[in-house]
């Protein structure tokens, strides 16, 4: 999804809750890993994997200027074969310490994964989830966006609005990147004519 369908998806659900929802959630994932200088860990489950966030977290890091939020994608099914950005392994989440932060998309809760958040949180990782509406994850996480089942919007949509505010410049003294100025434009040319007075 590019700027342009992100600008016109906030359109969309504007006088929802999910725009102050989504910009909440990332500014307390921006904060987390701006603050501790980075290390962010990304992991889903053995079924979903978040490559895609990855992705555009990645994206977001070099448009924004803030390398702190360029992930290392945890992998489920890692193979030492593997490419070095695919091959990380639940390991990974065992040797996180603090200072760390650990970003968790589930829209279910594996046994096996709970364990590995639970100890990381112990270690002094901060945990933020992101899918499953209540449960064990929830209540391990330092901070939580539920995406319910049935939701208007689905876990793939929200992980969208939250990469992008992730990378958008809150403070005024950072100069804007391209994809910013990118998505002021875009909300710009989609709103409504002003009325005439």
């Amino acid at each position: 999804m590019d700027a342009v369908r992100v600008a016109l998806l906030r359109e969309v659900l504007a006088g929802t809750e999910w725009l102050g929802a989504t910009r909440r959630f990332a500014g307390v994932l921006r904060g987390s890993v701006v603050s501790h200088g980075g290390g962010l860990l990304l992991v889903g489950t053995p079924e979903y994997e978040p490559w895609h966030l990855a992705a555009h977290l990645v994206d977001e890091a070099a448009w924004s200027g803030t390398p702190e939020l360029a992930p290392t994608l945890v992998r489920h099914h890692a193979r030492p074969a593997d490419p070095a950005h695919l091959a990380v392994g639940p390991g990974r989440i065992e040797a996180a310490r603090r200072g760390e932060t650990l970003l968790v998309v589930a829209p279910e809760e594996p046994a096996e994964l709970l364990e590995r958040v639970h100890g990381a949180r112990r270690a002094g990782v901060t945990v933020l989830a992101l899918g499953a509406d209540g449960g064990e994850l929830a209540a391990m996480a330092h901070d939580t966006l539920a995406v319910p089942e049935g939701a208007e919007l689905d876990l793939d949509s929200v992980q969208h609005l939250v990469s992008a505010a992730a990378g958008e410049n809150s403070s005024p003294r950072v100069p804007r990147g391209f994809r910013d100025r990118l998505s002021r434009l875009a909300d710009i040319l989609t709103a409504p004519p002003a009325a005439p007075w």
